[in-house]
């Protein structure tokens, strides 16, 4: 049973629809394409809400985070702040990173905050081998190898073996790859469509 707390917490995200649309939020990723060149992880402090490093560098979180600011008008910097605020020990700063506090400009880039807070508010989906299983503006997240996090955007377009493409930004700037099962998969979430 979900607590009003998190329907609350989710609200942003869900909107109310019964099923998942979401390529609004697929095209918001996609913008992304040839602008976000630079793969670039360096802490800056980011103003605060809507803080953003420059549009030409950035990292896989950095493409979901505008992505939801540009079809969604939604904050994830705020939202995660918000929730880490008072809920701090769901997330795993202290443990993984030793923090003591919440940094409202740089919990939000970290693939496991948006981990928990997707899955605090409700929006996990099982993890599968199916395609079927994913669709358009659905967030899968990764383990590289050596406990190294990743997070991307499901696309409505398919490599020619009918595996959905991931918008994401693993590098090289933001791209649209076939790689939905080239890593171990460790989060599949679903934002409903507004």
């Amino acid at each position: 049973m979900k607590s009003a707390f998190l329907a609350v917490l989710a609200a942003p995200l869900l909107a109310g629809a019964a099923a998942a649309d979401n390529l609004d939020l697929v095209r918001a990723a996609r913008l992304q394409v040839g602008v976000t060149t630079i793969y670039d992880g360096a802490y800056r402090v980011l103003e605060y809400p809507g803080g953003d490093v420059p549009p030409e560098r950035g990292v896989c979180t950095d493409v979901v985070i505008r992505a939801f600011r540009t079809a969604r008008s939604t904050d994830l910097q705020k939202l995660v702040h918000e929730d880490m605020r008072a809920h701090f020990g769901a997330y795993p700063s202290k443990r993984r990173w030793g923090l003591t506090r919440p940094d409202t400009s740089i919990d939000h880039r970290r693939v496991p905050n948006l981990m928990v807070y997707f899955s605090r508010a409700g929006l996990g989906q099982p993890v599968s081998r199916d395609v079927a299983a994913y669709l358009p503006g659905d967030l899968v997240t990764w383990d590289l190898g050596g406990g190294v996090p990743h997070i991307g955007f499901v696309s409505e377009r398919r490599a020619v073996t009918g595996t959905p493409l991931i918008i994401h930004n693993i590098g090289a700037g933001a791209r649209e790859e076939d790689i939905l099962f080239r890593f171990a998969i460790t989060g599949h979430y679903r934002p409903l469509a507004p």
